[in-house]
């Protein structure tokens, strides 16, 4: 039998108990439902506007909606947003058929938990879902305590084949030494498989997302299960979303309630609550017989970032909840942008031991002109942060104003450069950013700001390949000529020279960079491509002061302030130290106190340059 269906759980009570009190809202919801265009209507503005953002990633023909016109109930705002979610959700079944492809790989990381006592006898079933290379997911009251952890198992592919016979089942421990946390409150359970990377790379895992936008109300939603300790089974959209609660997901049903610690996937395969109750309705006005209560992952993934785990269990905790490999359902993989942008931290301004260096500051004049993170819940509100660095966009030249990274020399990873796949950023408008329309078939090359290896380090090297995959937004790339390259050896370098220098205290180095976006800067296909770049390098010493360097690449011609006369050449490009204090007139920006940490800031003229040839002629 399933874990505890003898007799109501204090889940269950609790889960009536909280259906209950929403009957009104609930059954307002469902009316909603059953109108034209009340899907858009049947959950909040904000969610909803975000479910449209999120459902943007996987059909392309997609447009984002504004969320401030669904709050304001725009009728033309309602009305695409009900279009589109009719169009998606309302599908009446008929769905492409990678839908069933995903579901397949979706399916193959759900597993039947034997639950067993410390005499190894069987005392329940329940179900469980791999959500990282090495954790399980299932309920606290399928596997309350350590030591049920410890004498219980997992069977994976405890299911018939195509052909109608059962397939060959792999079980394993569990492994609560290794990793084990649960909270009776949010009734779930995580817990490491005893069991070799490889094995377990056979079933692939499916990731869990913080992000909102995985469902709203009138989302269909999909249960894999092993009912009653049964073969595997699918409940393919037979449930419906009717409620989102702060902390739970309530989705009703005709079919049998779903089981303890099953995974519940939108149409996009996303894991968006863990199901652990199931209560009767009993009336017409519902959708179902059944509403179903699943654990919102959102929840899930909050918690366990608030938590501290021993330093060994901290770096499974990180790679799962909100530093995982950015797959889902699938095999690791790498040079796939993690989808779930609610997890970036972002440019850490106390980096730096002993010192702050914060994002330069706007001038009054660029703030109206900062493309506006439509996910932020912060100011500023124009800041776009990634793994271990951020960007601020110019919305009108559809460049980065300036980018900011940490790099963390004493945990940095080489890693194995794989195709190239560049995206757009979805928290901003699709019109503010140069996308690939610029890059084909011309001489233009995808330049990065924040270099790929830059932000690729950490803890572990799945936290690594997070970094270096976010580089590959075009939010962090500029258009640059061919030729330009041709001189870059010793720009592209100007990091490792810091961060190598033997002055530099605990081999960590804070970079801003951008491009000189000057008002007679060449356009090209609607885009201004810019002539000069500039960084800004910050490191503490090893008395433990602060420095503070600056550079451009650039032409003699330019950093002279001469006119270039004939056609400009992108060939005849040198790196060059400048002050500070240089880069901040030439861009507008402040840079707080680092104008006074330069050791170029004594020169009487921003004039004088270096030209820079190698790690010798930095004066640091």
């Amino acid at each position: 039998m399933d874990v505890k269906t003898e007799r109501p759980s204090a889940q269950q009570a609790a889960a009536a108990a909280r259906a209950g009190r929403r009957i009104v809202e609930r059954r307002a919801k469902i009316a909603l439902l059953r109108t034209p265009g009340g899907i858009a209507r049947a959950d909040e503005p904000r969610r909803v506007a975000t479910r449209i953002d999120r459902l943007a990633r996987y059909h392309p023909d997609v447009r984002p909606v504004s969320p401030a016109a669904i709050v304001a109930g725009e009728p033309a705002a309602m009305a695409a947003a009900g279009a589109i979610l009719e169009r998606i959700i309302l599908t009446d079944d008929l769905l492409g058929v990678g839908y069933l492809e995903g579901g397949v790989r979706a399916a193959s990381a759900v597993g039947r938990v034997n639950i067993r006592d410390d005499r190894g006898r069987l005392t329940g079933y329940g179900t469980g879902s791999l959500v990282s290379p090495e954790l399980l997911l299932t309920n606290h009251h399928v596997l309350p305590d350590a030591a049920t952890a410890g004498f219980s198992v997992i069977e994976f592919d405890y299911q018939d084949g195509v052909d109608g016979l059962p397939r060959p089942v792999r079980a394993f421990r569990l492994d609560p030494g290794r990793f084990f946390v649960a909270d009776e409150d949010l009734d779930f359970a995580l817990v490491a498989v005893q069991a070799s990377a490889d094995d377990l790379a056979a079933f692939g895992y499916n990731r869990l997302i913080g992000t909102e936008g995985k469902a709203i109300v009138g989302d269909f939603v999909t249960i894999v299960q092993h009912p009653q300790g049964d073969k595997k089974k699918v409940a393919l959209r037979e449930n419906r979303v009717v409620d989102v609660l702060e902390q739970f997901l309530h989705y009703e049903t005709d079919t049998e309630p779903g089981s303890s610690g099953s995974p519940v996937f939108n149409d996009q395969w996303e894991v968006v609550a863990l199901h652990h109750a199931s209560v009767p309705t009993g009336d017409h006005a519902e959708l179902g017989r059944f509403i179903n209560e699943g654990i919102r992952v959102s929840k899930l993934l909050a918690f366990l970032r608030t938590h501290r785990f021993p330093a060994e269990q901290q770096a499974l905790a990180d790679r799962l909840a909100g530093r995982a490999l950015p797959v889902a359902a699938a095999r690791p993989e790498t040079g796939r942008i993690d989808p779930d942008y609610s997890n970036r931290e972002g440019y850490d301004p106390a980096f730096l031991p002993g010192h702050a260096v914060p994002l330069p500051a706007l001038p009054e004049a660029l703030v109206p002109l900062a493309a506006l993170n439509r996910q932020a819940t912060a100011e500023p509100r124009y800041v776009l942060p990634y793994h271990h660095f951020s960007v601020v966009l110019h919305k009108e030249r559809r460049l980065a104003l300036f980018t900011a990274v940490n790099i963390d020399g004493r945990t940095s990873r080489s890693l194995h450069r794989e195709a190239d796949h560049w995206s757009l950023d979805p928290r901003v408008e699709e019109a503010e950013q140069a996308g690939e329309k610029i890059y084909r078939a011309n001489p233009l090359d995808r330049g990065h700001l924040v270099r790929r290896l830059d932000p690729a380090w950490g803890a572990t090297e799945a936290i690594a390949q997070l970094g270096n995959d976010d580089t590959f937004h075009f939010t962090n790339c500029s258009p640059q000529h061919k030729d330009f390259n041709q001189n870059k050896t010793t720009w592209a370098g100007l990091e490792d020279y810091v961060l190598n220098n033997a002055d530099n205290h605990d081999l960590k180095v804070t970079v801003l960079t951008g491009p000189v976006l000057a008002e007679d800067d060449d356009r090209y296909r609607g885009v201004r491509l810019p002539r000069q770049f500039w960084k800004v390098v910050a490191m503490v010493k090893t008395d433990g002061t602060l420095s503070a360097t600056a550079y451009l690449l650039s032409q003699e011609e330019l950093i002279k302030g001469l006119e270039l006369a004939g056609e400009f050449s992108y060939g005849a490009y040198r790196t060059y130290q400048v002050p500070v204090r240089r880069v901040a007139e030439l861009t507008g920006l402040s840079f707080g106190e680092l104008p006074d940490a330069d050791p170029l800031a004594q020169q009487e003229s921003t004039s004088e340059v270096r030209e820079i040839g190698g790690p010798a002629d930095l004066v640091l």
